[in-house]
């Protein structure tokens, strides 16, 4: 019963990662996610029920489109496997019961993959999934902890808003040019809202040490040196999320 509950959740998971995949890419590019249809890249056919089920008919089409024959992306399986596998992660942790761990789990997961696609492909962190993934936290923790919890969580996250503000005020000074894009600021505010102020801070400065070992690769093998910061600060804070008892502890021995 156990392994046919993970089947369900992995493939739940999978039609959410294909839902993202399309969002990812069609948003940046001001495109409808509603019309037109699902369509191959290449011949541009409308794709009918039975090419869209995730994996799957990746794998009966062998990789390739029924129609023109052309090799598909394997992005797009990866993406449905990835975000099924992290809504697995999400039950094993938090599951069976539906509890604000879980709920907020499945909603930094999914943030996670859309930053993946939208920010390495575009350089673009999309308004719309953060401020979604903001409201529903805020309900969240409107509904579990109090009306007391959610306002101090709005101010962790406006506190954090205004601190990267101020970082990249610095930076384009010191590097003389954009140092952060809009959305890297939006999405600290994302951050204070889920952590707080402290582990929302903790989360920030994770993220630049995760992010650095692929500043200098891409600084190095690449002609162009943007690096895209977003995919690191909502992996450092969806790490903080899943760790938070240890980076407490962490905080509670270094500043008491």
């Amino acid at each position: 019963m156990t392994i046919m509950f993970y089947c369900f959740i992995f493939f739940f998971g999978a039609i959410f990662g294909s839902f993202y995949g399309v969002v990812g890419t069609r948003l940046p590019e001001g495109k409808s996610i509603v019309k037109p249809r699902s369509y191959c890249p290449n011949c541009k056919h409308e794709l009918n029920w039975y090419d869209l089920i995730p994996i799957l008919s990746f794998v009966i089409t062998l990789g390739k489109c029924r129609y023109c024959k052309k090799k598909i992306s394997i992005s797009y399986p990866a993406t449905e496997i990835i975000t099924g596998i992290l809504f697995c992660v999400s039950y094993y942790l938090y599951g069976p019961k539906i509890t604000y761990e879980f709920i907020t789990s499945i909603l930094l997961f999914s943030l996670t993959v859309l930053i993946f696609i939208s920010d390495f492909n575009y350089y673009i962190i999309l308004d719309s999934p953060l401020v979604i993934t903001s409201i529903l936290v805020f309900i969240l923790k409107l509904i579990c902890f109090g009306y007391k919890a959610a306002l101090l969580a709005l101010l962790s996250g406006v506190l954090l808003f205004l601190a990267m503000i101020v970082v990249k005020k610095i930076g384009d000074i010191l590097f003389k040019k954009e140092s952060l894009g809009g959305g890297d600021i939006k999405l600290a505010f994302v951050i204070g809202i889920v952590l707080g102020t402290r582990l929302g801070i903790s989360a920030l400065i994770l993220s630049t040490f995760l992010a650095l070992p692929y500043a200098l690769l891409k600084v190095y093998l690449s002609e162009k040196k943007e690096v895209p910061f977003g995919p690191f600060i909502i992996g450092a804070c969806t790490i903080v999320f899943i760790f938070m008892p240890k980076f407490i502890n962490l905080l509670n021995y270094l500043f008491n």
